[in-house]
């Protein structure tokens, strides 16, 4: 009989953290190491931010459009589940900690999976800290 093997630990990511996996920043040998094997889960807008930050690095360095295109098609590799977020729960994070609406989907979901969040965004990881206290 073999050992019973550990669940990963769930993980929510932002756009931050993955755009710098994606696109080869400086932060993604960090981001990398803080995912580990968690199991990734982020609220199901991921898509269109990591789209906006494709453009808008496509914008500022139109020559690299192209790589840049095809980095962000890598991202179904990253294994992220893209679930649904409460509009609502959000909208109220959003209120109370300053953060847009977008950036508090990330902290409520957390919440409602008791999880870590991996972000970049500074502001986030404050009212998610915050949050923890």
């Amino acid at each position: 009989m073999s050992a019973p093997t550990a669940m990963p630990s769930v993980k929510v990511v932002d756009a931050s953290a993955l755009a710098a996996l994606l696109f080869g920043e400086p932060e993604a040998e960090s981001v990398a190491e803080q995912l580990g094997d968690a199991r990734l889960v982020a609220p199901s807008l991921l898509g269109f931010e990591l789209a906006n930050v494709c453009l808008i690095k496509s914008r500022r360095h139109p020559e690299q459009q192209s790589a840049l295109t095809a980095a962000f098609r890598l991202r179904g590799q990253l294994a992220v589940e893209e679930v649904a977020v409460d509009h609502d729960g959000a909208l109220g994070l959003a209120a109370a900690t300053g953060l847009t609406a977008y950036d508090a989907s990330y902290l409520w979901l957390t919440r409602q999976l008791g999880a870590d969040l991996v972000t970049l965004d500074h502001r986030l990881a404050r009212a998610d800290a915050s949050s923890r206290r």
